[in-house]
This record gives C-alpha cells, sequence and structure tokens, in this order.
C-alpha cells in the first residue's frame, strides 16, 4: 500500500511534479490552492433528523446576492416556507440543523437505491450538517429523454428542496455515471452571478482569466455556495470514439454501427452522447456544455465551484472509458501504479490539473462538415475524425477551469468487471470492492467542509 497523502486544506490542482502524486506522496485528499473558480422531492433521501447536533456556522453570510433569473425569489420564498427545528430547551432555532446540501444524482436506467451504501456512509462519515438528498426526478428510462431535459428536471427537484431548508448555505453535486452530465446542465439552470460580477456580466468571456476571476468571486448555484463538484464515471467527452464505450472492445465495426444506433436505444441521450444531436451545423451539446453558451453558462457554473474532482476507473468499466471519465488525451493516458493508497483501496492515484489558458472551444467549418457526413453517412474513416475534432474542443473548453483527477484500479477486486458499479457501490454486497472509494469521497468532502469553517472564523 502506498502512503496515505496528507490533507491540504483547500481542492486547488497544481501539476504532477516529479511523479511524486502519482506515487501517492502528497494529498490523495486535498490539494494546493487555485482561485475557486420538477419533482416532489425523493422519499428515499436521506436528511438528517431537523433537529440534530449542533452544526457548524454559515460560511457564506458575505456571498453576493443572485440576481439572475428569479432564484433569489426563490430563496426568499424558501425562507418562509422552511420547517424550523427545535432546539432541547423547546426554542426554535436554524443553527442545529444542516447547512450543507449534498445532492446525488444516479446514471442511466438507475433510481435513488443505487445510493443507500453512500448515503449510510457519508452521513455516518460526515455528520449532521450535511442534508444528503438523493434525487429522484430522472429514474429508468427518463434517462432517455436528453441530456438537457435531465438536466432541467434535476434543477427543478434541486429547488423545491432548497425553497423547503432555511437552514440551507452550501451546496455540493456527487454524481454517477451519465448522472454527472445531468447534474453539470442543471448547474447552468441554477447558476446566478454574485453581486460583484454584475457589472461586468455584458461583456463575459469565457477565457481562463475571467472563469478565475468567476470563481473567486463565487457565483451561486441554487443561491447556495457552491463547495464540491464530484463525479464518478462520467462520459464528459461523450462515448463516441475508440474505447469510449468499452463493451464494443474497441472494434471499430462496432463502434461505427453504435452512433446511429444509440438514439434508437436510449432516446435523445444517445444521440448527444454520440455527438450527433441537432443540424450539421450547430455544434452538439457536450461541446456547447464545454463553454459559456446561448444554452447557458456551463463552464461559469463549474468554475463556481471551490474544488471540482473526476474518479476515473483506469480499466475494467464496461460503460465509459477512462480518457472521458478523466478528460484526458490519449497521449496523458499514463498507467497507473497498481498499488493503492493507504486507507483507500482501489484508488491509486490523484493527479492535479491547473487550468489551462485557452479561447475556448469551436465549431469550426469542417466540424460540421465531419458531422454531416457522421450523420448521414458515417464511415469508420469519417467518424473518427469527427470525434478527435469534438474531442479536443470540448478538452480545450473544461481545461481552462482547475480538475483534480482520482484513478481507480479494480483489477485486484475478486469481481473487477464490475467497475462500473463498484466505483459507488451500488449494491453493498455485489460491488463492496468500491469501499475504499467512497472513504477517499467522504474524505474530501470533509476536508472542504473543514476548510470552509476555518475561513469563516477568520
Amino acid at each position: 500500500m502506498a502512503t496515505a497523502p496528507f490533507i491540504h486544506a483547500r481542492c486547488g490542482c497544481s501539476p504532477r511534479l516529479g511523479g511524486s502524486f502519482r506515487n501517492g506522496s502528497h494529498g490523495s485528499i486535498g490539494s494546493s490552492s487555485y482561485p475557486s473558480s420538477s419533482t416532489t422531492p425523493s422519499a428515499s433521501s436521506s436528511s438528517p433528523p431537523s433537529s440534530s447536533s449542533s452544526s457548524s456556522s454559515s460560511s457564506s453570510s458575505s456571498i453576493g446576492i443572485s440576481n439572475n433569473r428569479n432564484y433569489h425569489g426563490f430563496r426568499a420564498q424558501a425562507m418562509s416556507t422552511t420547517t424550523r427545528g427545535t432546539s432541547p430547551w423547546g426554542m426554535t432555532t436554524l443553527k442545529d440543523e444542516p447547512d450543507h446540501l449534498l445532492v446525488l444524482v444516479h446514471g442511466i436506467l438507475a433510481s435513488p437505491s443505487d445510493w443507500i451504501y453512500v448515503e449510510a456512509e457519508l452521513k455516518r462519515r460526515l455528520g449532521r450538517n450535511f442534508l444528503i438528498y438523493a434525487s429522484s426526478t430522472n429514474t429508468y428510462t427518463k434517462t432517455f429523454d436528453g441530456i438537457d431535459g435531465a438536466g432541467r428536471r434535476l434543477a427543478d427537484e434541486v429547488m423545491q428542496v432548497v425553497q423547503k431548508r432555511e437552514s440551507l448555505k452550501k451546496i455540493s453535486f456527487l454524481a454517477h455515471s451519465l448522472g454527472g452530465l445531468f447534474a453539470r446542465y442543471a448547474l447552468a439552470v441554477l447558476y446566478s452571478a454574485s453581486a460583484s460580477l454584475t457589472d461586468q456580466s455584458e461583456d463575459y468571456s469565457s477565457t481562463s482569466s475571467n472563469l478565475e476571476k468567476s470563481s473567486a468571486k463565487q457565483g451561486l448555484i441554487a443561491g447556495l455556495e457552491p463547495i464540491n463538484f464530484i463525479t464518478l464515471a462520467t462520459p464528459h467527452l461523450g462515448v463516441r470514439g475508440r474505447r469510449q464505450l468499452p463493451f464494443l472492445l474497441g472494434v471499430p465495426f462496432l463502434e461505427k454501427l453504435a452512433a446511429p444506433m444509440a438514439p434508437l436505444v436510449v432516446g435523445r441521450t444517445g444521440a448527444q452522447l454520440f455527438l450527433t444531436d441537432g443540424k450539421p451545423n450547430k455544434p452538439p451539446l457536450l461541446l456547447r456544455m464545454a463553454s459559456d453558451s446561448e444554452d447557458g453558462k456551463f463552464l461559469s457554473a463549474l468554475g463556481a465551484f471551490r474544488c471540482r474532482i473526476l474518479y476515473a476507473n483506469v480499466s475494467y468499466d464496461h460503460m465509459v472509458g477512462w480518457r472521458t471519465s478523466s478528460i484526458r488525451r490519449e497521449r496523458e493516458l499514463v498507467k497507473p501504479p497498481r498499488r493503492s493508497l493507504d486507507g483507500y483501496k482501489h484508488v491509486v492515484d490523484v493527479e492535479y490539473c491547473p487550468p489551462i489558458s485557452s479561447d475556448g472551444p469551436h465549431f469550426p467549418p469542417e466540424a460540421a462538415k465531419a458531422k454531416e457526413i457522421a450523420q448521414n453517412e458515417p464511415s469508420i474513416k469519417n467518424t473518427v475524425e469527427y470525434h478527435e475534432i469534438m474531442e479536443e474542443e470540448m478538452i480545450r473548453g473544461l481545461q481552462q477551469l482547475g480538475w483534480k483527477k482520482v484513478d481507480v484500479s479494480f483489477h485486484s477486486a475478486f469481481w473487477p468487471f464490475l467497475a462500473h458499479n463498484n466505483i459507488h457501490v451500488k449494491n453493498e454486497w455485489l460491488h463492496n470492492a468500491g469501499a475504499g472509494v467512497v472513504a477517499h469521497v467522504a474524505d474530501s468532502l470533509k476536508q472542504q467542509e473543514s476548510s470552509t469553517i476555518i475561513a469563516a472564523s477568520l
């Protein structure tokens, strides 16, 4: 087992130094700092009791007031409808209620029951400052309605939860697989610039410098301070391309057939994952989600979080490839260590990636032409050409933000081929190899909560 790394105060990103991070000799949980850039709530959500032990004081009282869309009004409404807790002396109080909302978002053809183990474990490890809520608005075949449709439903659901809890001050997301893309879309719907950013909203552009300013001044998500955005085996770059959908075994013929078949099997979501959605002259949704576009400020919303963490299976994941879940180019995939970090079995590596300046993703004319050909006359050659253009542009957009990338390897697990469900322990008995990953996630969340409390006390 490799040495357990030191937990830093903030979740920033810094480049790997001489391979020391990859060997686990430095912080696996924290990192060096960088500027932090419609349904009824599910009955399966594991929220703490309304009357609980004392939690930390709010750390977001100085955050700017939302002036975008109607979310300021939503928060005002929430203030008047929240059920208040009662102290041991019989007095009504908000101090004892959780102030940090953690939203769990499941993946394709799934339900809130996928989070039973994670909910229980996080509740045990994190204490009562957190209201842990498992989303239930996009269950089973509703995940076929498109990333945008599911994302809007998720945003409505989150707002309903926020409206009912006056005590909430902070928000984090933990999403598995396709749920990570639903969450990214929902963030843009829920995002509002803080008051200090209002004056420059007219000429705002998604360059690295502006994104870092946005992070430093903390935009709001659903009127709350955004803290952690964490995904587990999420196809951030889609599933088109060599070994991006591993169960196709990297066979070019199968990968060529998958793109036109996907919409027939999983609806609009399939077309969006294979980057063939929309008209030929319009960028696919996942490319638009790598920037601040007319659809929403996707990058600014992500950049508002203090910490962004990607957990990726390096192998044995039959649904999502290593490259797309870790937002890396093929040449950036380096063989990871086989030894786990101490205390976190199957977590083998942590890499800190600082923001990289870029003029943002583009959809050049050759991409539009390649998309049209890929839609109408798919062949191995032209589909590969289209995917290579799109993948590079998506990476150029997303790398404008800093990320912490955590590599997970179940090569030594009893059932390694269950990696996609192991990573979030879908079933406690069948997928319990992922318990170390869940522990790592919990410690990451706890570390950020501690740093928030320290900052608030200064």
